[in-house]
């Protein structure tokens, strides 16, 4: 049932990942989810990048360089995190969205069809047993200098998956009637 499927939905982050291999066919079935979220005038703006192997480690040191040259004051645990991270992943997939050359529409309903294309991913990975996390660090303003991006493309962040043999515990939500007022 989708209900139970959103309610089991979870952030399982990097730390949390075994070694266990993501196959290629179902990276292809996650994205193929997420082709399918509701898009505003047919933009479709969500675009990705696939990262395995090799260029998760390249990505690694990257976000690292970048972070040690940018930030005033580096914490070494955190340039040492943005090294390891992708390594632990079995894959990340770059977030991106593409704004509609005409702006046909506001950009921030280009923003919500790209993050609703990542609900979509997530609740794939979860109907498959695949952990994953949305990272969304303000490194990715300089995603321009890892690949080549479109005019009008902007990186959102990234979504690393892998698996993981943990218990994910289950999680908390405070009650929806405090969030929702009836209206007659």
């Amino acid at each position: 049932m989708i209900f139970d499927l959103i309610k089991n939905r979870r952030s399982v982050f990097p730390a949390q990942y075994n070694d266990k291999p993501i196959a290629k066919a179902d990276i292809e079935k996650i994205l193929e989810a997420a082709n399918w979220a509701p898009t505003h005038k047919k933009t479709e703006p969500w675009r990705f990048r696939v990262l395995q192997g090799e260029s998760q480690e390249k990505l690694g040191l990257f976000l690292s360089l970048k972070y040690l040259e940018n930030e005033p004051n580096p914490k070494e645990f955190k340039a040492k995190k943005l090294i390891e991270n992708p390594k632990r992943a079995g894959a990340i997939i770059a977030i991106c969205m593409q704004r509609d050359p005409v702006q046909s529409i506001p950009e921030w309903e280009e923003v919500a069809a790209t993050a609703m294309a990542v609900q979509n991913m997530w609740l794939c990975c979860t109907e498959m047993g695949i952990g994953s996390y949305w990272s969304s660090p303000g490194l990715v303003k300089h995603m321009n200098d890892f690949f080549e991006m479109n005019d009008g493309e902007a990186c959102l962040g990234f979504f690393y998956m892998g698996y993981s043999d943990e218990e994910i515990p289950e999680g908390v939500r405070t009650p929806i009637e405090d969030k929702v007022v009836w209206m007659d």
